[in-house]
Protein backbone atom coordinates (compact mmCIF):
# COMPACT_ATOMS: atom_id res chain seq x y z
CA UNK A 1 0.00 0.00 0.00
CA UNK A 2 1.10 3.55 -0.52
CA UNK A 3 2.00 5.64 2.08
CA UNK A 4 0.50 9.14 -0.08
CA UNK A 5 -1.81 9.61 -2.51
CA UNK A 6 -1.04 9.85 -5.77
CA UNK A 7 0.51 12.77 -6.96
CA UNK A 8 -2.04 13.99 -10.07
CA UNK A 9 -1.00 12.96 -13.64
CA UNK A 10 0.94 9.80 -12.17
CA UNK A 11 -1.82 7.72 -12.30
CA UNK A 12 -3.69 5.97 -15.20
CA UNK A 13 -6.84 7.64 -14.50
CA UNK A 14 -7.80 9.79 -17.61
CA UNK A 15 -6.64 12.79 -18.77
CA UNK A 16 -9.74 14.56 -19.56
CA UNK A 17 -11.39 13.57 -15.94
CA UNK A 18 -8.18 14.65 -13.86
CA UNK A 19 -7.98 18.10 -15.92
CA UNK A 20 -11.71 18.43 -14.19
CA UNK A 21 -10.87 17.81 -10.39
CA UNK A 22 -10.35 20.42 -8.00
CA UNK A 23 -8.53 18.70 -5.68
CA UNK A 24 -7.53 19.65 -2.26
CA UNK A 25 -3.87 20.78 -0.71
CA UNK A 26 -3.53 17.10 -0.49
CA UNK A 27 -4.49 15.90 -3.94
CA UNK A 28 -7.95 14.42 -2.11
CA UNK A 29 -11.17 15.26 -3.51
CA UNK A 30 -14.66 14.18 -1.05
CA UNK A 31 -16.54 11.37 -2.20
CA UNK A 32 -20.12 10.58 -1.09
CA UNK A 33 -20.96 6.97 -1.29
CA UNK A 34 -24.97 7.17 -1.99
CA UNK A 35 -27.25 4.13 -2.47
CA UNK A 36 -28.74 3.79 -5.61
CA UNK A 37 -31.95 2.76 -5.31
CA UNK A 38 -32.86 4.25 -2.35
CA UNK A 39 -30.97 7.72 -1.81
CA UNK A 40 -29.72 7.13 1.27
CA UNK A 41 -25.74 9.08 1.94
CA UNK A 42 -24.18 6.47 3.59
CA UNK A 43 -20.80 7.42 4.20
CA UNK A 44 -18.25 10.30 2.66
CA UNK A 45 -14.83 9.31 1.90
CA UNK A 46 -11.68 11.07 0.03
CA UNK A 47 -10.05 9.65 -3.28
CA UNK A 48 -7.16 11.15 -4.79
CA UNK A 49 -6.57 10.62 -8.16
CA UNK A 50 -5.43 6.82 -8.31
CA UNK A 51 -8.84 5.85 -5.69
CA UNK A 52 -10.90 7.26 -8.60
CA UNK A 53 -9.04 5.45 -11.27
CA UNK A 54 -9.20 2.21 -9.37
CA UNK A 55 -13.35 2.77 -8.21
CA UNK A 56 -13.86 3.50 -11.99
CA UNK A 57 -11.67 0.41 -13.55
CA UNK A 58 -12.96 -2.37 -10.60
CA UNK A 59 -16.33 -1.62 -10.02
CA UNK A 60 -15.39 -1.41 -5.87
CA UNK A 61 -14.83 1.52 -4.43
CA UNK A 62 -11.46 2.54 -3.40
CA UNK A 63 -10.65 5.34 -0.90
CA UNK A 64 -7.35 7.57 0.51
CA UNK A 65 -7.57 6.84 4.46
CA UNK A 66 -5.99 9.84 5.36
CA UNK A 67 -5.68 7.86 9.42
CA UNK A 68 -4.13 5.26 7.70
CA UNK A 69 -2.52 6.76 4.69
CA UNK A 70 -3.10 4.05 2.37
CA UNK A 71 -5.68 2.63 -0.56
CA UNK A 72 -8.64 0.64 1.05
CA UNK A 73 -11.60 -0.71 -1.00
CA UNK A 74 -14.45 -0.47 1.09
CA UNK A 75 -15.22 -4.45 2.59
CA UNK A 76 -12.07 -5.94 1.87
CA UNK A 77 -11.92 -6.36 5.53
CA UNK A 78 -15.37 -6.01 6.71
CA UNK A 79 -17.34 -7.64 3.58
CA UNK A 80 -19.27 -4.77 3.63
CA UNK A 81 -18.86 -4.12 0.34
CA UNK A 82 -19.61 -1.04 -1.95
CA UNK A 83 -20.51 -2.02 -5.74
CA UNK A 84 -20.22 1.17 -7.86
CA UNK A 85 -23.43 2.05 -9.98
CA UNK A 86 -22.21 5.03 -11.21
CA UNK A 87 -19.80 8.24 -10.29
CA UNK A 88 -20.76 11.84 -11.05
CA UNK A 89 -18.73 14.68 -10.62
CA UNK A 90 -20.58 17.91 -9.11
CA UNK A 91 -20.84 20.99 -11.12
CA UNK A 92 -17.34 22.98 -9.48
CA UNK A 93 -15.14 19.53 -10.27
CA UNK A 94 -14.41 19.47 -6.54
CA UNK A 95 -16.73 16.83 -4.98
CA UNK A 96 -17.99 13.20 -6.27
CA UNK A 97 -20.98 11.40 -5.98
CA UNK A 98 -20.81 7.59 -6.08
CA UNK A 99 -23.91 5.45 -6.16
CA UNK A 100 -23.37 1.98 -4.97
CA UNK A 101 -25.49 -0.86 -4.00
CA UNK A 102 -24.10 -1.35 -0.02
CA UNK A 103 -24.08 -4.80 1.23
CA UNK A 104 -24.19 -4.69 5.09
CA UNK A 105 -23.05 -1.55 7.14
CA UNK A 106 -21.57 1.29 5.73
CA UNK A 107 -20.02 3.01 8.79
CA UNK A 108 -17.39 1.40 10.25
CA UNK A 109 -19.24 1.60 13.66
CA UNK A 110 -21.06 -0.90 11.98
CA UNK A 111 -24.59 1.29 11.71
CA UNK A 112 -26.09 1.27 8.13
CA UNK A 113 -24.70 4.96 7.30
CA UNK A 114 -22.52 7.28 9.02
CA UNK A 115 -25.19 9.50 9.93
CA UNK A 116 -27.86 7.30 11.94
CA UNK A 117 -26.05 7.71 15.26
CA UNK A 118 -25.87 11.74 15.71
CA UNK A 119 -28.74 14.15 14.89
CA UNK A 120 -27.84 17.24 16.04
CA UNK A 121 -31.36 19.17 17.55
CA UNK A 122 -32.72 22.25 15.31
CA UNK A 123 -33.36 25.07 16.85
Amino acid sequence: MSTTPATPGTTALAPEIAARLKRTEDGLLPAIAQQHDTGEVLMLGWMDDEALHRTLTTGRCTYWSRSRREYWVKGDTSGHVQVVKSVALDCDGDTLLVKVDQTGAACHTGDRTCFDADVLPLS
